[in-house]
């Protein structure tokens, strides 16, 4: 579709307003040729020059018969009353057409924006992955902003052309022959501002480019600021941005200077255009002393008011070519057909008893030829859990991805009881699904709001409920204000065990029948780790989970392990099945062991670090207070220092106790750890 389609295209989404700004455009224009024509009879009679009106053109004479029927003595006030009347209504219907132009554009350009943004959110995540988030964000705001210049403009141009062709008929009513030498030379007026109108288009285009550029560049500072302050690189940052600023506006500059240099030009070429069709009419009617007079005073006044419109279309025409690459990169946005957007299914998805298979699953990404999952069979029976572990690069997420269908297998089908998961309705589906990934985002949006994202509706008692189960409860009611706390971008305020545990208390409170957990606690510190392992305990129970996992130790009580290499499920079975085949999955789980060890040594020295710490904290504090009472000797009985100093000596003698009881149970710890390890790895 091209550009003027797809204005047209919305524009007549709203014919009503269409109709009315092109008819009061209309009128406005007739409105103003009539008063024109009036000035004409008005301007004779005022100069006693009544024999030269009876030889003045068919039209003035048409419109001066109106007034024949009124007394001599007010036929020139009436037609100048006349005159007035005809400017007042030309102005208000260009008051109008330009109000009514207003509404059409903001509505064409509303409902252009809402177009995008539904696609948005229609697209596939492939989209995404290959798409800058930045050029989205300048198409929706930037580019669609000076779509609606463009349309605003189309409108202005409607309005000036059916003005030129209302001074025309008035022109060729008046002369044909005259009007047709004086086309030929009007003509040769857009021909000379053409030059500027293609720069225009040019400086537009490279607006558009650095325009897309200072978006994109921007927004990834935005998200990169951690990095960006990490690595001191805010001038480098602040000096990227600065060019980009700067060669946007040098480009907005140079396409104002181009728009600057078209309005004297346009009057130059005016002014040798009104000169020449001069000489023209006098060639015409130099025969008729009169008739040169009567005929081309009012056809030099029609055209008097014809060159500033010719001049303000060429204007119009110059912005309107400036606008037309951003209104050609909204089309191409909004084009459905060159983008991913899978089948929706018409089934409404209703549960399931049996189980989901993974049936001959082949799949790469689109546009891409290198085969990510190589014919894969599974079966995830109802109510159990199914691991998939594997290095990095094996294509866990990818199948997980496939089950809320972000992407549909090149190959093969996944069932739900039998039935292809394409047939179900999209929305349906995934809403019965629960996923809580490493990667979880959170919206700048109160706690309370972003728990219930997945059920807007739920009351405060289930959410509540939901936090705690998700061991969230105890650190939402010690922030600020609670539940009702903002979580400010991407929930910044959290940690990420913190963070996980929203999540998990927004699965919880959606209750999904189909569980997904994208190595949900990889990233998590030992402490943090614990409590969201227990709450996702919580999630997994009596629901069908795949996990995808990092830590093996995570998923040992899984009812199916399914190990994944380049693509192909390798092994398949339970944790100590696994083991006894000696395969890939028992390699893998030797490597984590040295890891695993060394984690769980360093998690009881910081446990006893914490403890012993604590510890050391409370019994010094009496001690020093104990002895500041008597280095400031504020102390006046001697009986009261002697006890004071046996309190410090005992305090001090429980200090040596603690410090060697934490110590020995330490080792001890550390001890039992590594021989429960050996044990299981033999």
């Amino acid at each position: 579709m091209s550009p003027n389609k797809l204005l047209l295209q919305y524009a007549f989404q709203r014919p009503f307003l269409l109709a009315v700004t092109v008819l009061l455009g209309w009128a406005g224009a007739l409105f103003n040729g009539v008063s024109t024509t009036l000035i004409v009879p008005v301007l004779l009679v005022f100069l006693g020059q009544d024999l030269m009106l009876q030889q003045s053109p068919a039209v003035v004479k048409a419109v001066s018969s109106v007034f024949t029927g009124i007394p001599e003595q007010y036929q020139l006030a009436v037609m100048t009353a006349a005159i007035l009347l005809a400017i007042l209504l030309k102005n208000i219907t260009s008051i109008a057409s330009t109000v009514f132009g207003g509404y059409l554009s903001r509505s064409v350009v509303k409902n252009i924006r809402l177009s995008g943004i539904k696609l948005v959110l229609d697209l596939e995540l492939d989209y995404y992955s290959k798409t800058k988030i930045g050029d989205i964000i300048n198409c929706i705001n930037q580019e669609i902003n000076r779509t609606a210049n463009a349309i605003r403009t189309g409108i202005r141009m409607t309005t000036q052309m059916i003005t030129i062709l209302i001074y025309l008929a008035f022109l060729i009513s008046i002369s044909w022959q005259l009007t047709l030498a004086s086309t030929l030379v009007l003509v040769c007026l857009p021909l000379v501002s053409q030059y500027f109108v293609k720069r225009s288009k040019k400086y537009g285009q490279i607006l558009s480019d650095k325009s897309r550029v200072y978006s994109g560049s921007f927004l990834e500072a935005l998200n990169g600021i951690r990095l960006v302050k990490s690595t001191s690189n805010e001038e480098y940052e602040y000096l990227k941005l600065k060019q980009a600023i700067e060669e946007r506006e040098k480009a907005e500059m140079d396409s104002q200077i181009n728009f600057a240099l078209i309005n004297p030009i346009n009057e130059m070429t005016g002014l040798l255009g009104l000169f020449a069709i001069v000489l023209l009419g006098r060639a015409f009617f130099s025969e008729q002393i009169n008739a040169l007079s009567a005929n081309l005073l009012p056809y030099l006044l029609f055209l008097y008011k014809l060159l500033p419109v010719l001049g303000q279309l060429n204007n119009s025409r110059s912005e309107f070519a400036n606008f037309v690459p951003s209104t050609i990169l909204v089309n191409n946005f909004l084009r459905r057909d060159d983008k991913l957007l899978l089948e929706n299914g018409s089934l409404p998805y209703r549960g399931f008893k049996e189980g989901i298979g993974f049936n001959g699953i082949w799949f790469s990404y689109p546009g891409h030829t290198e085969v990510v999952l190589k014919d894969i069979n599974l079966w995830l029976p109802k109510g159990s859990t199914l691991a998939l572990v594997g290095g990095s690069g094996a294509g866990k997420s990818t199948l997980a991805d496939l089950l809320p269908r972000f992407y549909d297998p090149t190959e093969g089908c996944i069932t739900i009881d039998g039935k292809d998961i394409r047939e179900f309705d999209m929305r349906s589906l995934r809403r019965a699904m629960g996923i809580v990934s490493q990667d979880t985002f959170l919206f700048n949006d109160s706690v309370r709001k972003n728990i219930a994202y997945a059920r807007p509706d739920a009351t405060d008692e289930e959410i509540v409920e939901a936090a705690k189960r998700a061991n969230a409860y105890e650190f939402i009611v010690d922030l600020p204000k609670g539940f009702d706390t903002i979580l400010g971008d991407r929930g910044i305020m959290l940690s990420g065990g913190q963070r996980q545990r929203i999540a998990i208390a927004r699965a919880l409170l959606s209750n999904p029948e189909i569980l997904i957990l994208d190595e949900a606690t990889s990233a998590l510190d030992t402490v943090s780790e614990h409590l969201v392992q227990q709450a996702l305990e919580t999630l997994r129970r009596d629901r069908t989970t795949l996990v995808i996992a990092h830590r093996l130790s995570t998923v040992q009580n899984a009812d199916c392990i399914a190990v994944m290499d380049k693509g192909r499920v390798v092994e398949t079975g339970t944790h100590h099945e696994l083991l006894e085949k000696g395969g890939y999955y028992t390699n893998l789980y030797a490597m984590q062991f040295s890891e695993d060890t060394r984690d769980l040594i360093k998690q009881a020295r910081n446990e006893t670090l914490i403890g012993t710490s604590y510890e050391i904290r409370t019994r010094l504090n009496p001690m020093i207070g104990f002895l500041r009472l008597l280095v400031d000797d504020i102390v006046d009985s001697s009986d009261e220092r002697n006890e004071l100093i046996l309190e410090s000596y005992e305090s001090a003698l429980r200090l040596l106790h603690t410090l060697e009881f934490l110590e020995n149970n330490a080792r001890n710890q550390i001890r039992i750890t590594s021989a429960d390890l050996e044990a299981e790895k033999l």
